[in-house]
């Protein structure tokens, strides 16, 4: 959004919305005067409070109340204004580092820990989504038969995740009977082939394979594995409810922007029964920043959500990593009154510590 506001505009925008934050309550000319030192009368905030309001960067709740920040206001104040709080950031990286232990928890444990950390910390509800397998490295196919015209795909991940699938074989002949033993010497030559060309890639690559290279006599396996092989994949890397973590929900209700039980209950059912579409939206790729492998932290204010029931939340997020792939999100979630510059702060050291730890378990 471009808006071009004089300094004293600026200032005024500011004070207006860093008072409203931390009070919740419409913000007059005379609280700022009282208040803030802007080195203008009252008449003056007025005119300039007035201009605001007509760009559409604040509003009247009620005629004869203050004026609030509008999400445009709350966009310009984010993108302009503020400067992500450095002595927050510190404090979220050496509360991790001296809670959480990587030798002695596992990945699960870990993220539960951060979450938590970062809902106390924040204020605010904590999503943090479990690493996903679309990411994960192929250590291992097999292709094993389990009974007559029945196999199963075994694929072994880098983190030493087990997946596996059941296939039913073509059949070269309905007049012909397939030998077990021909079909289990088969499968190994087959899963050889498998592992050759597919160790080292993700599962986002398993349908990537040019089956034309298989040799003629086993070009049988060739459409009914690359059939499979994808609907493996599609299967795999659809997100499962269980994946996001959510904390501070209890904290973030209290907050008087959600005083209506409609509100409330939309929330707490995406929350708990609609996790696909949040995770969908908190996993979205983040740009890198300008500094190589360093995701940006997105800031989504209120009307921008596309989500229904935090269409009048902030939800502020970003990445974590292994290398410059991503594996995983972190975000936080609250009332469009929140403080800016510490939430976008914390999600951003903690994305950078959880990278640093996925390196550990994933190395």
């Amino acid at each position: 959004m471009q808006v071009h506001l004089t300094n004293r505009q600026q200032h005024i925008l500011s004070a207006t919305i860093r008072h409203y934050i931390a009070t919740a309550e419409p913000v007059g000319s005379k609280t700022l005067v009282d208040e803030y030192n802007l080195g203008v009368s009252s008449a003056t905030i007025r005119n300039v409070m007035g201009v605001l309001e007509k760009a559409g960067l604040l509003y009247q709740p009620h005629t004869s109340a203050g004026r609030v920040p509008s999400d445009s206001g709350y966009r310009i104040y984010v993108d302009q204004l503020i400067t992500p709080s450095e002595t927050l950031a510190r404090e979220v990286e050496l509360s991790l580092q001296k809670r959480l232990k990587w030798e002695d928890w596992s990945l699960e444990a870990l993220l539960q820990g951060a979450a938590h950390i970062l809902a106390t910390l924040s204020g605010c509800i904590t999503l943090i989504t479990m690493p996903q397998t679309a990411t994960a490295v192929l250590r291992h196919l097999q292709l094993v038969q389990i009974e007559t015209g029945r196999v199963m795909l075994i694929v072994v991940t880098d983190g030493y995740e087990t997946h596996s699938a059941l296939m039913d074989l073509p059949q070269a002949s309905k007049d012909t009977q397939p030998d077990a033993e021909v079909i289990d010497r088969e499968l190994q030559i087959v899963s050889n082939f498998l592992n050759s060309h597919l160790r080292g890639r993700s599962i986002t690559e398993l349908a990537s394979l040019k089956w034309s290279q298989l040799d003629r006599e086993f070009q049988i396996y060739g459409e009914f594995l690359k059939k499979s092989i994808a609907e493996f994949a599609h299967r795999t890397l659809t997100p499962s409810a269980a994946q996001i973590m959510v904390r501070g929900v209890a904290e973030v209700l209290r907050q008087p922007e959600f005083s209506e039980l409609q509100q409330v209950q939309m929330l707490i059912h995406l929350l708990e029964e609609e996790q696909d579409q949040l995770w969908r939206l908190i996993f979205e790729e983040q740009p890198e920043t300008e500094e190589v492998g360093k995701p940006r932290v997105t800031v989504r204010i209120g009307s921008e959500n596309p989500l229904e029931p935090i269409r009048t939340c902030s939800l502020i997020s970003s990445t974590y990593r292994r290398g410059s792939v991503a594996v995983g999100s972190v975000g936080v979630l609250g009332p469009t009154r929140l403080d800016y510059e510490g939430a976008i702060a914390v999600v951003a050291a903690a994305a950078d510590y959880l990278s640093e730890a996925f390196s550990y378990f994933n190395p």
